[in-house]
């Protein structure tokens, strides 16, 4: 017996699939395949959950579903109690910057801070307050100060770079919210929130920092914040960057080897077990990875690194790297996703289908007979068909499937982002150049 699927759900996953993204809520009733893959990122966020650290550099064509699977590995997070921030890279988010874009990145990052109570994101607020609470309780049960008790459950993050400040900030916070101040709890926020421009206004409103988030500061905080986040009864924090490409097509160099040393820099810290209860997940495209001009593998210490296993090959795998390759979905991967979108738009319901099993297969042999085997190993304009197919079928009670197949047309997938066709900078002339 089919389970049913909330309305809400439904019309959530039936929207963004229409838009060929990622839906954020009802990934279970779509996921397929990548068993292996899927459990290999569970067993790193066990290892953060333990106080332990991870990274993964996740690869995968454009369209091959790693933002679908990224998003699947934030929800599994959160259900196991970490606290998931996430993001994607763009011209004005890096790692690395000096002109506010790796700042713009952290507040990103703050803004779509979730719990699992939260999961939409903007939990950072209950994430302070959650602290506080677990203060009160503390120093009512030892009877002492609350104040005493949370000077000394922030004096291990005085011991970290720029931790100071962080933990001035949020006891201003406490103070302010014993006051009823809401103006000074706001602006803690907003100072934890890496959106105050100058040190001047921050210290203005808050009275107690030195300093502010900025362009260099951004790793040291997001280690803060693992801590943090710890000590307000969470087990970890868990950062998910999405479109990493976007820093491989940065036109200057110089500015892509910054953000690769910064890359480097939190792939020793993660490795070398300096930054516990922190992991970070990272989707890019092969070319991000692989390409030895402008990807990761240009930066000769992250070659080293990210060297993929020599013995993995002919189909065998290693997953205890760092980099994760989405293998391509089996045509029988690809029949169930499709047999799952049918339910969705039934809404669980086995009599509501809008097309038998044979309308499953002739869908995808056309599909094969006009693209090949991209169909599967990058499925988005695949499935993004098919919604359009039960969508019009779903509005149009007269129209039948068996006329609406041979009419599908479908190209294989390919990146169409506005900087796609300027990837070749002034210090990369022919990086573009194809014969």
């Amino acid at each position: 017996m089919s389970t049913p699927i909330k309305p809400k759900d439904r019309d959530a996953i039936i929207q963004a699939l229409n838009a060929g993204v990622v839906p954020r809520l009802g990934l279970r009733h779509i996921q397929v395949g990548r068993a292996r893959e899927v459990e290999a990122l569970v067993k790193d966020i066990d290892r953060l959950a333990d106080s332990g650290s991870s990274i993964r550099v996740v690869v995968g064509e454009y369209g091959a579903g790693k933002t679908f699977f990224l998003n699947l590995v934030r929800l599994i997070a959160l259900e196991k109690g970490l606290v998931v921030i996430n993001a994607d890279l763009g011209p004005d988010r890096r790692l690395h910057a000096t002109g506010g874009q790796a700042r713009s990145l952290y507040a990103e990052l703050m803004r779509n801070l979730a719990t699992r109570t939260r999961p939409e994101g903007g939990a950072l607020a209950s994430v302070v307050e959650r602290f506080v609470g677990k203060a009160h309780d503390d120093a009512k049960a030892a009877d002492k100060p609350v104040a005493d008790i949370i000077k000394q459950r922030l004096a291990p993050l005085e011991e970290l770079v720029s931790g100071y400040d962080f933990a001035a900030v949020v006891g201003e916070y406490w103070h302010a919210s014993e006051a009823g101040d809401e103006t000074k709890k706001s602006a803690a926020l907003r100072w934890l929130r890496g959106e105050w421009g100058t040190r001047t206004d921050a210290r203005h409103a808050l009275g107690v920092v030195r300093t502010i988030i900025d362009d260099a500061s951004v790793y040291d905080y997001l280690k803060l914040m693992a801590q943090f986040v710890r000590l307000a009864g969470y087990k970890g924090v868990l950062v998910v960057l999405d479109e990493m490409v976007n820093l491989y097509k940065l036109q200057s160099s110089q500015a892509r080897n910054a953000n690769y040393e910064q890359i480097l820099r939190i792939l020793n810290d993660v490795l070398q077990g300096s930054a516990n209860g922190l992991g970070f997940v990272m989707g890019g495209t092969p070319e991000f990875l692989m390409d030895s001009r402008r990807g990761l593998y240009s930066y000769q210490a992250l070659q080293s690194r990210l060297a993929e296993n020599a013995f993995a090959k002919g189909g065998l795998v290693d997953l205890s790297g760092p980099v994760v390759r989405l293998q391509s979905l089996t045509p029988e991967d690809l029949y169930i996703l499709l047999t799952n979108i049918r339910t969705v738009f039934a809404g669980g319901d086995p009599s509501r289908h809008l097309v038998p099993d044979d309308a499953l297969h002739a869908f995808m042999h056309h599909c094969s007979q006009r693209i090949g085997d991209a169909y599967f190993r990058t499925p988005r304009n695949t499935v993004k068909a098919f919604v359009n197919l039960l969508s019009v079928l779903e509005q149009n009670a007269g129209a039948a499937w068996t006329d609406l197949i041979g009419g599908i047309d479908l190209a294989p997938e390919q990146d169409v982002s506005p900087d796609a066709a300027q990837e070749g900078g002034d210090d990369d002339e022919l990086a573009s150049f194809r014969l």
